[in-house]
C-alpha cells in the first residue's frame, strides 16, 4: 500500500523594508492555516522568509544588517507563534532565514533553512552551499546580489532526515542549479526535497529575458526531480519588493518530472498536492538504480576539479 502525504508550497508575495517581523509571521501563520485546511501535513515556506531579500543592497554597518535581517535564535520570541501554530495544527514545515551564530569565539552568518516537526520542534538544519552573486560593490548595477558578502558557504553538508514517514532533504535557491546537490540527497535515499528561493526577474550579470529565466527554473525543477527520483517542492518569495521584482512559479514536481501543482500569482498563495511517496520506487529500482548503474570510479573530476579545464584525450 502506497504512502501518501499531502504537501504544500506556501508562497510569499513581497516583503518590504518597512514590514515588521511580526507582520510577516502573521502572514506565515495565515498561509499555514490555509494549507492545513486543505489537508496539508508538510508545508514549505521560502528562502529568507522573514525579511525582504536584503542582499540586493550594499550596506556597510554590519551590526545594523545583523539586527534587521538575521536571527540569533530559531525559534525567537517573534517567530515562536509560528512554531506554536505548527504544533496546534499538527503540521510540519520548512522555512528559510538568515542565521547569526557565535561559534569558536566569532560571529558567523549563513543562509539557512530548518525542518520543523508537527510537534513544533526543530528536526534538522541546512546551510546554503552554492552562494550566487558577488562580494564586491557594483555601484553601476541596477541592484546588488551580495550573498557572498553577507553569508558564509554552508558547512554542514547535505543531509536527509526521516521526517513524517518520508526521507526528506533540504536545499536553498541556487542549489537547484547544481546536480551534485540533488545527487548527494538522492544517494541518501531522499524521497522529498524541500527548497525555498528568492529569484530576481532580471539577471544581474548578463541580459536574459524574464521568460527564459522562468523556463530555466521549471526545466531544472523537472529534471532534478526525475533524475533523482524524488518529490520536489520549490517555494518562492516573489513580487515587487521596494521596486525590485522577483518571479514566482512555485512548484510541486513529481518524481516522474511532471509538474503536479504550480502557483499562478506573485502574492501569498498556497498550492497543495497529495503526493504518493512511493511513486518513484520503480525508477529507484530500474533506470535510477544507483547501486546497479553508477560508476563513481569515473567521476573523480567532480571532486578533484572546481573550474572547467580542457583535457585533451590521449590516444
Amino acid at each position: 500500500m502506497s504512502r501518501h502525504m499531502k504537501i504544500a508550497a506556501a508562497q510569499l508575495g513581497p516583503i518590504h523594508l518597512a514590514d515588521s517581523r511580526e507582520a510577516v509571521v502573521k502572514r506565515l501563520i495565515a498561509l499555514m492555516r490555509e494549507a492545513q485546511s486543505q489537508g496539508a501535513r508538510f508545508i514549505v515556506f521560502p528562502e529568507l522568509a522573514l525579511t525582504t531579500f536584503f542582499p540586493r543592497w550594499w550596506m556597510k554597518d554590519q551590526s545594523e544588517v545583523d539586527r534587521r535581517f538575521f536571527e540569533a535564535s530559531m525559534p525567537s520570541p517573534v517567530t515562536q507563534p509560528l512554531f506554536d501554530e505548527s504544533k496546534r495544527l499538527g503540521v510540519g514545515f520548512y522555512i528559510g532565514y538568515g542565521e547569526l551564530t557565535e561559534e569558536a569565539g566569532r560571529m558567523r552568518r549563513f543562509n539557512t533553512a530548518i525542518l520543523v516537526g508537527p510537534d513544533g520542534n526543530v528536526v534538522g538544519k541546512y546551510r546554503k552551499v552554492h552562494l550566487p552573486g558577488h562580494a564586491d560593490h557594483k555601484p553601476q548595477a541596477a541592484f546588488q546580489h551580495l550573498e557572498k558578502k553577507y553569508f558564509e558557504v554552508g558547512d554542514i553538508g547535505f543531509k536527509v532526515w526521516r521526517f513524517m514517514d518520508a526521507i526528506t532533504g533540504m536545499l536553498i535557491c541556487n542549489d537547484r542549479r547544481w546536480p551534485e546537490a540533488f545527487r548527494m540527497l538522492a544517494l541518501q535515499g531522499a524521497e522529498i526535497v524541500a527548497l525555498g528561493f528568492n529569484t530576481p526577474t532580471e539577471n544581474l550579470h548578463y541580459p536574459e529575458p524574464p521568460a527564459l529565466r522562468v523556463h530555466h527554473h521549471l526545466i531544472m525543477a523537472q529534471s532534478m526531480a526525475f533524475q533523482n527520483a524524488t518529490w520536489l517542492v520549490e517555494t518562492a518569495k516573489c513580487g515587487v519588493e521596494d521596486g525590485f521584482r522577483m518571479f514566482g512559479h512555485s512548484v510541486i514536481v513529481a518524481p516522474t518530472g511532471e509538474i503536479a501543482a504550480k502557483t499562478t500569482t506573485e502574492d501569498d498563495e498556497v498550492i497543495c498536492f497529495n503526493a504518493d511517496i512511493d511513486l518513484a520506487q520503480n525508477l529507484k529500482q530500474t533506470m535510477f538504480n544507483f547501486a546497479a548503474h553508477r560508476r563513481p570510479e569515473h567521476y573523480k573530476l567532480i571532486i578533484e576539479r572546481i573550474g572547467a579545464e580542457v583535457t585533451p584525450a590521449n590516444g
